[in-house]
């Protein structure tokens, strides 16, 4: 199960941030506006010095208090300027980059829905959520700043020097000296603080995943009365999570020290010899005063650089998980063709063989050389004892998981050869463990099926008790559905299964949590919907048996034999053994 997936392979940030050009391209004239607006407040802060130089040089010199108000309406204008252009650069990319972040999130939450059960097996689904929410923030936040101020900065930088230099050259190479050092820093900063920031965002992934798990299984907790264990759980993620920010911290202190102080050093350095050219006669005080404000004015584009970039390798890492699982392959890109004989209807298993993608290659197989035919209309109990791979045999009809080898058709053609939602739609499917969602009854049941069928289904099921629920079948089940009982989850679970009258029927030991009387109740409705459809079950209970028209037994990953529920009982031990260990033998049923 990945969780902590970061790795000391080489990588690129530049490489990493470019895969979001497919979502920034319909909005980059937006960007490319927002940064040249950007760029033209920047260049506007930097005309500032060339005032006072004026003001220095002209009005203070010559004592002319009407060109100092002159001087100073200018600087005001100027100031206004630039804070008018920086609040139109935030308008500018506020809403496109909205945008960006929805599309994303919607592109990745509709990936995560075709890929296929196998991934979801592996991927904790703290790990998940943290790249739907978190990442996807941390790429926001790129776009919106350090992706325009990066280059607004370096524009800046390179205009402010060039200043400086025409102002006076051996000041300006004074104020260039920290240059070599402070790129050194960044290169090295880059480097380490990636793999840094690539640790923290899994470690949130981790935590996440224990908040969630640990809200989903509150009655346990509590019921074991484990909170004090999973408190302790969580506080140790905590301090490891906590460790590792503070790693990002002294990383980005360290990068700080060094183009803090380093400019401080060379400004300082630039004042004392300005001063010294100053009196001796060589340079007036209105070129210093301009060269040290612009000098001043670069302090922000350079101390910023830290910052930008800590942010920067934030978001290249935040990229990088967001398209691990986008470059997950979905299930739909497996199509395979059609090669059955459509007179060959029914549901049939021919050779298949099922090992799980990651279990090693010299494991025997979960199901061996399954071969098993149910002809169009009848029913067929699947039974076996646990661990024989009952519950993987009916995943792998609505393609939940993908044959080793070997092929299942419906009605002759190869399951592999449709696409996914054609299966589907052929195949209802009801599973042991019921899942309902934060939704009403009838949105539960209905999944998207027509309206009419939910009072059908749920007659079916037994599960009339909605009508008795404070808003009929409006009303919202909660989380889980765990304001339900489990054997109302269950029938619930059934009506969703049936309610759009499928051709092909897989049911997951449906009646399990029902008591005795409910039980018979659902299974004289459900004959009737047995009599419509070709359908698997998977029964334990001689009762679940007898709804089917034949019964298989799976032992040990291998069909070993195929009769109706009396013609086992009579002639296979194992058999016998399971159905006696289930408490009847159903004889007389």
């Amino acid at each position: 199960m990945p969780s902590t997936r970061a790795t000391t392979k080489e990588h690129s940030a530049v490489r990493t941030l470019l895969r979001l050009w497919p979502y920034v391209r319909p909005v980059r004239a937006r960007l490319l506006g927002a940064a040249a607006v950007a760029i033209l407040a920047s260049c506007a802060g930097l005309v500032i010095p060339l005032v006072l130089k004026w003001m220095v040089d002209g009005p203070v010199a010559d004592q002319d208090p009407a060109g100092v108000w002159l001087g100073a309406l200018f600087l005001l204008l100027l100031g206004l300027g630039e804070a008018l252009l920086f609040g139109l650069r935030r308008w500018l990319v506020a809403r496109p980059l909205s945008h960006v972040e929805a599309e994303m999130r919607a592109d990745l939450y509709g990936h995560l829905q075709r890929l296929p059960v196998s991934f979801h097996d592996r991927w904790a689904s703290g790990q998940l959520l943290s790249r739907a929410t978190t990442d996807l923030m941390l790429v926001r936040m790129f776009l919106a700043f350090p992706l325009t101020f990066l280059l607004v900065n370096a524009v800046t930088i390179l205009i402010g020097v060039i200043i400086m230099l025409l102002q006076d050259w051996a000041l300006g190479l004074v104020i260039l000296g920290p240059a070599l050092p402070v790129i050194v820093t960044c290169v090295l900063f880059e480097r380490r603080y990636f793999h840094v920031a690539r640790l923290a965002q899994d470690q949130v992934g981790d935590l996440t995943t224990v908040v969630e798990e640990s809200v989903l299984g509150i009655r346990i907790i509590k019921g074991f009365g484990r909170h004090r264990s999973q408190a302790r759980a969580f506080r140790e993620l905590s301090r490891t999570l906590r460790g590792t920010e503070l790693r990002k911290a002294r990383l980005l202190a360290s990068i700080w020290g060094v183009i803090v102080t380093l400019p401080e050093i060379a400004i300082g350095a630039a004042l004392v010899l300005g001063s010294v050219q100053v009196a001796d006669g060589d340079l007036s005080a209105g070129t210093l005063v301009a060269f040290l404000s612009t000098a001043l004015a670069l302090r922000w584009p350079i101390d910023s650089i830290g910052f930008l970039l800590a942010i920067s390798q934030d978001a290249a890492s935040a990229t990088e998980r967001y398209f691990e699982v986008m470059d997950e392959v979905p299930e739909d890109a497996t199509v395979g063709v059609a090669d059955g004989d459509r007179e060959d209807s029914g549901l049939r298993f021919d050779g298949v063989v099922f090992r799980y993608p990651d279990a090693p290659l010299d494991s025997p197989p979960v199901l061996d050389r399954i071969d098993l035919h149910i002809r169009p209309g009848e029913s067929m109990a699947l039974v076996g004892a646990t661990g024989s791979g009952k519950t993987t045999l009916t995943a792998l009809v609505p393609r939940l998981h993908e044959t080793t080898s070997g092929r299942i058709t419906l009605d002759g053609e190869d399951i592999t050869a449709m696409s996914r939602e054609e299966l589907r739609s052929l195949v209802a499917v009801a599973f042991e463990e019921p899942t309902l969602f934060s939704a009403s009854v009838g949105e539960n049941v209905l999944m998207g099926a027509e309206e009419g069928d939910l009072d059908r289904a749920l007659a079916v099921a037994q599960a009339d008790f909605v009508h008795a629920l404070p808003h009929g079948t409006d009303t919202q089940v909660g989380e889980q559905g765990l304001s339900l009982s489990g054997g109302q989850r269950q029938r619930l679970a059934l009506a969703r299964a049936v309610v759009g009258q499928p051709r092909f029927l897989v049911l997951d030991d449906p009646l399990s949590a029902l008591d005795v009387h409910t039980e018979a109740a659902v299974e004289a409705a459900l004959r009737e919907v047995l009599a419509e459809t070709t359908a698997l079950i998977v029964a334990h209970r001689p009762s679940t048996v007898l709804l089917a028209d034949r019964v298989a037994l799976l032992s040990e990953g291998r069909i070993t034999a195929v009769g109706t529920h009396h013609e086992l009982l009579r002639t296979n031990a194992e058999y016998a053994h399971l159905m006696a260990g289930s408490g009847e033998t159903g004889e007389d049923r």
